[in-house]
């Protein structure tokens, strides 16, 4: 026994000297704060190996490691930086890059990269100001301080440099003695969750009250983001865009449990999980998050996210896991990991985009119309997009690996996500453990872990089991464990020994997930699955930094495919095709899970009207008289251009007799908007002020109804003006875009400032009047508007007068879907009804 007990010893003990130092520096929620909250691990101690620890290197060997010779300017990353001292103005782009890097750096245990983030480190510890403030002096702004915290939160805990305590208590007395002069503004406003999260870090360090005080005043000087969350308030700030900026929406969504910690109640506690099911109905898109650009944008399979989205929206759900403990979390993560994090990036993450799509069928130069619009905001570039999100990426990968395990108050551990990775820490304060986790989970799904100890130890050991398990298993030694139960957290409370064994089996389904316009997306397990469309790239720029280009991906193969399922199951048409994990499995050639699946292309379903993006996905059933083909659906993350919300072949079945609208229960299912924004309040759908918007899509914004066809009919509205501009009913409508006449159909509109009625249509992105008559339209009234359509006959009543107040007659468009827009105007709608003759 003594002679298997030494060399085990002699095994832990010989891990790096700052790790098993950094296992000392955890520290759980002290009194008044809620006890029952797991802890992050210091940073080294979770190792990525296999499949992840490649997205780490490619990170390393690619945009990370080469940021600063891409970004010399000394705006940027240059060595004139003002977070070095120079003339620069870096704001949040050093904080945002430093965060990643450090991160990075102590997971990888990298000498260059840690040297790269040294200087900025050094620099922002030596050069604090007498009264606490640090950062650039010139900088009057809370905000950038914010993120370059976190960056020095994982140094501390991978080094315990002892300057770091004080400097930070320093920092933070200064801020509460100062909020109140210089409170909160903007960014900052958005996010201090983020400073809220360290300043409870360190009062577990030190037991400051100071800093409880501190978490109080930035919680009320911040959005009211618990109510924002709870009740959908995203657009109730008119001009101020802040609560509908979608990387603010992702990064305060850890604002509630952050302050749940302080207050533990139920309204906190439920905040976030309330706020991702208001996104997720109204702007959720496949691979797990809601849409944005940048503002929160629909659920059109032609609207984006950002990368700043995707990597905090993860940071977020890290954070929640340790304050909620719910499965849910974790499989949520794991999905945004898994599929928007790696499809964010070029295979060999020297490039990103600052937008990706779901239905993202070429990547080109061009603008969309988005709220906040750039023409190279789709293309795979070390520039794509404004500047943030090529800083702040970096974080997406580490911070995935470093909160993967965490620490629990019952002096055990905790898995929220899986991956091939190995953990060393100790356990019961001071017994020492390492987990062995091999695996190629998500792209398999068997998990492996392998507890090595220098002796026997009692501790808790939690495994999050995935909601979406068909009858997980797990194995101790071979023998099945009992209690299971998907969507569970599974606590195993026994004595380990050394070379103990967990086996677990998550059994992953092919599942369908009904998106915009009733199509669907394709899931196993965690994994969402798209078209593989064969794909040409074009370079477009070279760079002065070898090896890094901006280039175009069109596609070399059809894409406009639906799916044919027998009976309207995919399980029964589908084959699951599983070959050799490579180093890199989100490459779509060597992908290591395939699936195959029937499908018919739909001819008429083609590039839209500016030839950037694709049409939105039409409205399913589609019928097809093409024949059926076996196509090749890859992981979401593998490709850079994708097909992955999927029309379904069959006869079609839309609303075309009758249709009744009051939106008494929020924004109304399969109904879609069409650029600038539309928001639910008091049983009305609003159009969205867009100040500080410059995509052109922004105005003629259209919320359509694309499960209706209606010919001859009688429908009706009640409308509200609230500013110059107009607004009024759409009909006959066919192929809705992002663009103020990117549709074809009928718009009838009542203008408060020129008194009028006007009727038009809309054809090749062209604007025709059919009629205009004067109506004493004023703002801030409701009316309500009817339109009665007879063939081409149309006849216009408003507030249900006798008499028409304008006819006219036109026959381009015979039948179509229904819908509200609004010309340059924020406007009311309720009470829809349409009959047909």
């Amino acid at each position: 026994m003594k002679r298997i007990v030494k060399p085990l010893f002699f095994l832990v003990s010989c891990l790096s000297t700052h790790t098993l130092c950094a296992q000392n520096l955890n520290e759980f929620n002290k009194l008044p704060l809620k006890q029952d909250v797991y802890v992050q691990l210091p940073i080294g101690s979770i190792k990525a190996k296999g499949w992840l620890l490649k997205q780490l290197e490619q990170q390393r060997d690619g945009a990370t490691g080469m940021a600063e010779e891409l970004y010399p300017e000394k705006d940027n990353l240059g060595k004139n930086s003002d977070w070095l001292g120079g003339d620069g103005n870096g704001w949040e782009r050093v904080p945002y890059y430093v965060k990643g890097l450090v991160a990075l750096a102590y997971t990888l245990d990298d000498a260059a990269l840690k040297a790269k983030a040294q200087k900025y480190i050094d620099w922002t510890l030596n050069n604090q100001q007498p009264n606490g403030l640090f950062g650039p002096v010139k900088m009057k702004d809370w905000w950038p301080r914010m993120p370059m915290m976190y960056a020095l939160q994982s140094y501390y805990e991978a080094t315990n440099d002892k300057r770091v305590i004080p400097f930070l208590t320093k920092y933070f007395k200064y801020e509460l003695a100062n909020l109140d002069a210089d409170p909160l503004k903007e960014w900052g406003k958005s996010r201090a969750g983020d400073n809220m999260e360290i300043a409870i870090w360190l009062y577990n360090k030190t037991g400051d009250q100071d800093l409880l005080k501190l978490v109080e005043k930035l919680k009320q000087q911040a959005y009211p983001w618990i109510d924002i969350y709870s009740n959908n308030e995203f657009y109730f700030y008119g001009d101020d865009f802040q609560p509908k900026h979608m990387v603010n929406v992702a990064q305060a969504l850890k604002f509630p449990v952050v302050y749940a910690q302080l207050h533990d109640v139920a309204a906190n506690r439920d905040a976030l999980l309330k706020g991702i099911n208001h996104i997720m109905h109204d702007h959720g898109q496949p691979e797990g998050l809601g849409s944005g650009t940048e503002f929160l944008a629909g659920t059109s399979s032609i609207e984006g996210v950002e990368t700043c989205t995707v990597v905090e929206w993860m940071q977020s759900l890290e954070t929640a896991a340790k304050v909620i403990h719910q499965a849910t979390i974790g499989d949520q993560l794991e999905k945004i990991a898994f599929n928007a994090l790696p499809a964010q990036f070029s295979r060999d993450f020297k490039n990103h985009s600052y937008y990706t799509l779901p239905n993202q069928v070429q990547s080109v130069h061009g603008e969309h119309g988005f709220n906040q619009d750039y023409g190279s905001g789709i293309v795979s570039s070390p520039y794509s997009g404004y500047g943030c999100c090529r800083y702040n990426m970096h974080m997406g990968w580490p911070y995935f690996v470093k909160n993967s395990v965490v620490a629990t108050p019952d002096k055990g551990l905790a898995m929220i996500t899986y991956g091939p990775m190995e953990v060393t820490t100790t356990v019961n304060g001071k017994d020492q453990v390492k987990i062995i986790e091999s695996t190629n989970y998500p792209f398999e799904e068997k998990i492996s872990l392998k507890i090595v100890l220098p002796a026997a130890t009692a501790f808790p050991l939690t495994l999050r089991i995935p909601t979406w398990a068909d009858q997980p298993s797990i194995k101790l030694n071979g023998i099945a464990l009992k209690g299971l139960k998907a969507g569970e957290m599974f606590k195993i409370e026994r004595q380990w020994k050394n070379n103990d064994v967990l086996e677990l089996n998550f059994p992953m389904k092919i599942s369908m997930e009904q998106q915009v316009n009733n199509s669907v997306s394709v899931t196993r397990g965690p994994m969402v699955y798209a078209l593989e469309i064969k794909a040409a790239n074009k370079v477009t720029k070279n760079h002065s930094v070898a090896g890094f280009t901006d280039y175009e991906i069109r596609p070399e193969s059809a894409w406009n495919y639906g799916l044919s399922l027998k009976n309207g199951n995919l399980n029964n048409s589908i084959k699951v095709v599983k070959s050799a994990m490579p180093a890199n499995p989100f490459i779509a050639a060597t992908s290591p899970v395939k699936l195959k699946v029937q499908a018919r292309k739909i001819p008429s379903w083609d590039l839209g009207y500016n030839q950037v993006a694709a049409f939105d996905v039409p409205f399913s059933p589609v019928a097809s008289t093409e024949s059926d083909e076996e196509v090749t659906l890859v992981p979401y993350g593998s490709e850079n251009i994708r097909l992955s919300c999927f029309p379904v072949i069959g006869i079609p079945k839309k609303v075309n007799k009758s249709l009744i609208e009051n939106f008494d229960q929020g924004m109304a299912s399969n109904w879609v908007f069409y650029g600038g924004g539309w928001f639910w309040k008091d049983g009305e759908v609003n159009s969205a002020s867009n100040a500080g918007s410059g995509g052109y899509g922004i105005n003629g914004s259209k919320y359509v109804a694309n499960g209706t066809d209606f010919k001859d009919f009688t429908f009706q509205a009640d409308i509200r003006i609230n500013t110059a501009g107009d607004a009024g009913l759409m009909f006959r409508v066919a192929h809705p875009a992002i663009g103020p006449d990117a549709y074809e159909g009928y718009y009838v509109g009542l203008n408060p400032l020129n008194k009028t009625v006007q009727l038009g249509k809309a054809a090749n992105q062209k604007w025709t009047v059919i009629s205009t008559e004067k109506y004493p339209v004023e703002m801030n009234k409701m009316y309500t508007l009817k339109i009665v359509a007879k063939g081409d006959k149309f006849d216009i009543f408003i507030n249900g007068s006798a008499k028409s107040v304008l006819s006219a007659t036109d026959g381009q468009y015979q039948s179509g879907s229904i819908g509200l827009r609004a010309y340059k105007a924020l406007a009311s709608f309720d009470s829809v009804k349409i009959n047909a003759f």
